[in-house]
């Protein structure tokens, strides 16, 4: 009975050893883990960096289009420019004329 209980252990320890080996040697083992981790943290990183030059291209497009939609309307409202094929009209009114009191008619007046 001790040679089997003997057998049984050595063969326990063989599994032990060779679950232990696949942990730290196999497909998937603790120093791939580590090197997939690293190329993660390094992407999210390099990801990172991607994000806010796009933020930065997409806010310098937004200023390019709203500065161009100013300059145009600048140059056609205070320069009266215009484009081909467009007739620019300008319409002003003109307050009627108040003819204004001197001073010493308003100080008979009072």
């Amino acid at each position: 009975m001790r040679g089997y209980m003997r057998v049984v252990t050595l063969i326990l320890v063989a599994m032990l050893a060779v679950i232990h080996a696949e942990l730290w040697f196999g497909k998937g083992g603790v120093p791939r883990v580590w090197t997939l981790r690293s190329q993660v943290h390094h992407q999210q990183s390099i990801n990172g960096e991607a994000q806010a030059r796009n933020e930065r291209l997409a806010a310098e497009v937004r200023d390019l289009q709203e500065g161009l939609e100013m300059v145009e309307e600048k140059a056609r409202t205070e320069l009266g420019m215009v484009k081909p094929d467009e007739v620019y009209v300008q319409l002003t009114t003109r307050l009627p004329s108040v003819p204004t009191p001197n001073a010493a008619t308003e100080s008979s007046v009072h």
